[in-house]
């Protein structure tokens, strides 16, 4: 199982900086970032903490690393146009020599949308202009001109050049829906990705592999991928104690010993890849000594 690193959007770019450089250097797989420009909050309360805008970050982080894969976590699809978002992926999949995962979303966060103006949409709308935003997007990445009449989106000869280094270019989907959205997974995504529990992920993984056998397409060639809160304990003590406390939300904590034994649920669930979000390592330093002990002390026993 691989590991890869989210830090904590609401982080200044220098202090992500030094922490994806940390975990490149430890041999992680990859650094994400996530897409929003706010903390959710109720519509009327205002917004209380900054976060880096996503594809600036991308971009940056391309020029700083040198090995470590890059993703979004993930773009939604309301926020930028289909080309708009596959020339820019394009441009960072060459600046950084064919390292860039894109993974894109439906959108979801109400009081962004709100904020600024943006259509979200109910549901069913949001996955309809969803399946034309992957299409699209993966039709531009793919090489040729891209010729598209749907219900959101029209191009016409629409190009993508310079394309990226990567062909195919690996797109993750971040979705969950077990009828329509995992779906879509079946037939675009490389990779995908869920929060989830040990339970959730097997049972996902299944669904995803009946939409795979529906259409043709092997369930292996689809990477597995997944994330949880972690909290690095001094204690195996407070660890269990925190664990009693997640009322079933996707949530490891305990020393490196407990993590090691709770991320062997994860393999066991046929997880590939599984996702350290920075935003519960704690302040100041604190996440490069977690990053620091996981890397000595958890990775080494899935390598």
């Amino acid at each position: 199982m691989r590991f890869s690193l989210w830090p904590n959007p609401e982080r200044t770019y220098a202090e992500t900086r030094v922490l994806v450089l940390q975990a490149e250097a430890a041999g992680w797989h990859a650094a994400y970032v996530a897409d929003h420009f706010m903390d959710d909050k109720p519509i009327g309360e205002p917004a209380t903490v900054a976060m880096l805008e996503s594809t600036s970050t991308m971009a940056a982080l391309a020029e700083a690393t040198s090995s470590i894969r890059l993703g979004t976590l993930v773009a939604s699809a309301t926020y930028r146009h289909p080309a708009v978002l596959a020339a820019w992926a394009a441009t960072v999949d060459q600046i950084s020599d064919g390292r860039v995962i894109l993974g894109l979303g439906a959108g979801w966060q109400i009081n962004e949308h709100h904020a600024y103006g943006i259509e979200l949409g109910e549901v069913r709308t949001r996955i309809d202009r969803f399946a034309e935003y992957v299409s699209v997007v993966q039709s531009l990445l793919s090489g040729g001109s891209t010729t598209f009449d749907g219900t959101f989106f029209r191009l016409e000869d629409a190009p993508c050049e310079p394309g990226p280094v990567q062909q195919p270019l690996p797109l993750l989907l971040g979705v969950k829906g077990e009828r329509r959205t995992m779906a879509l997974a079946a037939q675009h995504a490389s990779i995908w990705n869920s929060w989830c529990t040990p339970e959730e992920l097997r049972h996902r993984n299944a669904v995803l592999d009946r939409h795979c056998n529906t259409i043709g397409r092997d369930p292996s060639e689809i990477q597995r991928t997944t994330q949880a809160l972690v909290i690095v304990t001094s204690t195996e003590e407070q660890g269990a104690r925190l664990r009693s406390q997640s009322a079933g939300r996707p949530l490891l904590a305990g020393t490196a010993k407990q993590l090691v034994e709770q991320l062997g649920d994860y393999v066991d669930s046929g997880c590939d890849e599984f996702i350290v979000p920075g935003w519960t390592l704690g302040a100041g330093d604190a996440p490069m000594d977690a990053i620091a002990l996981l890397s000595e002390a958890v990775l080494p026993e899935f390598a």
